[in-house]
């Protein structure tokens, strides 16, 4: 079972390299809650930018908002002005691509950007709408009984988090 070797940071320094080549002199960052989100804080802070990365909470436009209810942890908040930006948005892992779905309608609330990417850690198929990444660090094959997300230490360091579902 390899994808438990998954190295989270050995990924990051992947996807940090691709995003230095996905930015352009004004892409804003904005991290989906909470595993992209934590992703866009540290790009941000590695790359140099000035600022802040934005953070997309889908909790709002979700398909399933009526049984799962509102998440009170993370709300959206993007510090630059979303019309006519061109937007960065990172995720730790991509699978069905509702989540995608859900950040999209958030963010159009916000306003109408040029252009919107994406850029995940991890891209482990299984998609149920069309969305596709222009960067992923990894695409691993995991059974659809398991989850995978990202985690952090207290000390900032990432790693995934596999459980059975």
């Amino acid at each position: 079972m390899s994808y438990l070797t998954l190295d989270a940071e050995a990924l990051y320094a992947e996807l940090l390299r691709g995003v230095r080549a996905l930015r352009g002199p004004d892409t804003q960052l904005a991290g989906i809650a909470s595993g992209g989100a934590w992703l866009a804080e540290r790009l941000q802070k590695d790359l140099g930018l000035p600022g802040s990365a934005g953070v997309l909470s889908s909790s709002m436009h979700r398909d399933d908002f009526a049984s799962r209810g509102l998440a009170a942890s993370t709300q959206t908040t993007l510090p630059f002005d979303v019309n006519g930006a061109d937007i960065l948005v990172l995720d730790d892992v991509l699978y069905t691509g509702r989540t995608i779905r859900a950040v999209l309608n958030e963010l159009f609330d916000y306003g109408r950007p040029a252009r919107v990417r994406l850029a995940v850690l991890v891209d482990r198929g299984g998609r149920e709408l069309p969305v596709a990444a222009e960067f992923a660090a990894a695409r691993v094959a995991l059974p659809a009984t398991q989850s995978l997300s990202l985690a952090r230490t207290e000390g900032g360091a990432f790693h995934f988090d596999i459980k059975e579902v």
